[in-house]
Formats: structure tokens, C-alpha cells, sequence
């Protein structure tokens, strides 16, 4: 698995995650949904992620988007 498809699936897991601790935990969790995707929003003018530092001293091949 590339660091690319790595971080993709962390992000749609988190925010599956964060969809259903919204749903059924506390209608506030919507706000970890906001920071997921403010950050996927960051990381595509910047090209920095967190996870994808992580993964990255994890041992995972580096993909095309991070560098």
C-alpha cells in the first residue's frame, strides 16, 4: 500500500468515525468532521499531513501526492 491510498483510507475511516459518534454519541462530534476536512483542505494547497508524516516514519512507501 502507497502512503497515498494510507492516508485516503485514514481520512475516510476518521470521518465515517466522526459521522457516526455525531449520530449516535453527541450532535458536537460534527465538529471533528469540520477539522478533517479542514485539514484534507490544507493539505492539498500545502502538501503537508500529519498522517501522512506519520505513515511515513510507519515505514510506508511514499506515493505521488506526498513527497
Amino acid at each position: 500500500m502507497s502512503l497515498d491510498r494510507a492516508v485516503m483510507r485514514f481520512a475516510g475511516v476518521m470521518v465515517l468515525l466522526s459521522v457516526v459518534l455525531t449520530v449516535y454519541v453527541s450532535p458536537l462530534f460534527v465538529w471533528f468532521t469540520v477539522f478533517i476536512g479542514l485539514n484534507q483542505i490544507q493539505s492539498s494547497f500545502t502538501g503537508f499531513c500529519p498522517a501522512a508524516s506519520v505513515f511515513r516514519m510507519m515505514g510506508i512507501k511514499k506515493g505521488c501526492a506526498f513527497e
